[in-house]
């Protein structure tokens, strides 16, 4: 998903990836696999497998399915070990693009990312080169229109998340989008879920310092690009700082 997390893009990525189920279960399975052997395979001081295992949830794998996976992490911890690669480039009208990888065989996913990058109007930088322009971040989308989210305002979010390292609110039609340390995502989600609120989704994001405005033909061969990017089997994240209207991102990404 890209970085620059307007409502309507989160939400017809998800169709996208719905659409594409087995792929993102190899994907979910793979970072679990290798969130646990990382951190150890208790999700409860394990946070980035806590999350991994909440959106193998969310993406409807099975509970054997995941268990199997984190006791093969467990049992094999020199089978299949994964690296984890970030690739920097660009887009047209120079979009910067990050691309986050979990790889076993660091050529094959060079040469597939740059080929991607080469046929759909883009370019492979210099390791660094546009990273420096992201900052990493916990985001939590709140959902106005559920009933448990009915009494819901900035105030009680600043109030619960004073403690948790909020940052930023973000008031839009459909949603309140809270901003936070990435260390403290699940602090911060674990307050309000105790203040009885839910959240529809909460992520570890990449967040643009700017943006590039983009329309027309070079806003169609970005999101092009990107969904190469994400179709390969190697990539786990794409990062973007484009500012697409949101009319327009609508129908492209129908």
């Amino acid at each position: 998903m890209a970085g620059h997390n307007k409502w309507s893009k989160v939400k017809h990525r998800k169709g996208a990836v719905d659409a594409k189920r087995s792929k993102v279960w190899t994907k979910v399975i793979r970072e679990i696999t290798v969130a646990s052997k990382l951190g150890g395979s208790d999700p409860s001081t394990n946070h980035r497998l806590r999350k991994a295992i909440e959106d193998a949830k969310i993406s409807n794998i099975a509970k054997d399915t995941i268990d199997r996976a984190l006791s093969k992490a467990t049992i094999d911890q020199d089978d299949q070990n994964f690296e984890e690669l970030t690739y920097d480039g660009y887009g047209p009208a120079g979009v910067a693009v990050l691309v986050e990888c979990l790889t076993d065989n660091r050529n094959r996913t060079f040469s597939e990312v740059r080929a991607a990058f080469n046929k759909n109007g883009g370019n492979l930088g210099a390791s660094g080169s546009v990273s420096y322009g992201f900052k990493k971040m916990g985001q939590i989308v709140l959902e106005k229109h559920l009933p448990e989210n009915a009494r819901l305002s900035e105030d009680i979010i600043i109030e619960l998340g004073l403690e948790h390292g909020i940052i930023d609110i973000k008031d839009e039609t459909e949603i309140y989008l809270v901003s936070c340390e990435f260390e403290k995502l699940f602090n911060l989600q674990d307050a309000l879920a105790n203040a009885g609120f839910l959240n529809s989704s909460s992520n570890v994001v990449m967040v643009p310092d700017i943006t590039v405005p983009l329309t027309g033909d070079p806003a169609k061969i970005l999101i092009k690009l990107i969904e190469v990017l994400e179709d390969l089997d190697d990539v786990q994240q794409v990062w973007s700082n484009e500012d697409i209207p949101e009319n327009e991102l609508n129908n492209l990404m129908l």
